[in-house]
């Protein structure tokens, strides 16, 4: 038994979707204000009681909001545009004092994912030990916003307001980065690391240790471009063509090949618009002109990695 589970952070997200869909069903202003209030109601659902559907059901509603969001119905109401100048005056007031509940949050979750297996009450856990880190991660954005609201005295009605402007401001990419790890899992029971292996082994010379090299970070790379989520393509990836080529008919070791394969499909990730969350998001909430200004920046480092990963693969993967 435990005191404090991830289902009530869950619980709690989803109540704040509902909350943010009752705001836009009553904004008569908003362009999409149906679609977007469904959108968000939707996803509050998933939040709330999702461990409690039916996988069928769970997975119709993924499908309704993927219709939703492909038909560009979910949009950000009109009076969820920031106001930079606003922002800009409270940041020179406030100055450094900003960074202190950022900095807050990954220091809690790393305490917090250490000590919180072991906090208990008598015979009762405090949470499950491999739920310690959500959990930690849900408190420590607990304490940060109460820290900020201290820093920067504000109080909880601007805090929901400006966490609502920036939610919508994100939009249906909010959900893209689950939806397509959940992909790859798909795509792995479907049985199509299998396909990718006859297609890729009839076409290349994969009999010698350098090419399965390549075309094993090459896939990666390429795949998470296709997919926006290495975790996604790595399943695929690794039972098509690392498991058999690499490891299997060349003696490759499995660590060092997984450890430097997701490390390709990050480089992946970097150049791809899929990536909304690494992305397309920051241009957003920075009001950028470009929406793939963060692509450009980060496509040559991408290269240079891959590179780096390719090399460092072919030199240590068949020797340790």
């Amino acid at each position: 038994m435990t005191l404090l589970g991830l289902e009530f952070f869950l619980v709690l997200g989803g109540l704040g979707f509902g909350a943010m869909a009752v705001g836009v069903a009553r904004d008569r202003t908003h362009p999409r204000r149906i679609a977007t209030a469904l959108f968000w109601t939707l996803l509050a659902v998933c939040f709330v009681a999702g461990k409690h559907l039916p996988p069928v059901m769970a997975g119709l509603l993924v499908v309704a909001m993927a219709v939703l969001a492909g038909t560009r119905s979910v949009t950000p109401p009109a009076a969820a545009a920031a106001k930079g100048t606003d922002r800009a005056v409270e940041a020179v007031r406030l100055g450094n004092r900003l960074i202190t509940p950022v900095v807050l949050i990954p220091i809690l979750v790393l305490a917090g994912g250490y000590l919180l297996p072991f906090a208990s009450l008598a015979d009762v856990r405090l949470v499950f030990p491999a739920q310690a880190t959500q959990v930690a991660l849900g408190l420590a954005c607990g304490f940060a916003l109460l820290v900020a609201s201290r820093v920067t005295g504000a109080g909880a009605t601007v805090a929901l307001a400006e966490g609502g402007r920036l939610v919508h401001a994100m939009g249906w990419a909010l959900i893209l980065p689950q939806l397509l790890a959940s992909l790859g899992g798909v795509f792995a029971r479907a049985g199509v690391g299998e396909v990718v292996a006859n297609a890729v082994g009839s076409t290349l010379p994969l009999h010698l240790p350098l090419a399965a090299v390549v075309a094993y970070c090459a896939a990666m790379a390429l795949f998470t471009i296709v997919m926006g989520n290495a975790f996604a393509a790595f399943p695929v990836v690794t039972l098509g063509i690392g498991v058999p080529f690499i490891v299997r008919e060349h003696g490759g070791n499995a660590a060092i090949m997984g450890a430097l394969g997701m490390l390709s499909g990050y480089c992946g990730t970097l150049v791809t618009p899929m990536a909304a969350n690494f992305n397309l998001v920051p241009a957003i909430l920075l009001n950028l002109p470009d929406r793939h200004a963060v692509i450009r920046a980060q496509a040559p480092m991408a290269a240079a990695i891959w590179i780096f990963n390719v090399v460092l693969m072919a030199l240590c993967v068949y020797r340790f």
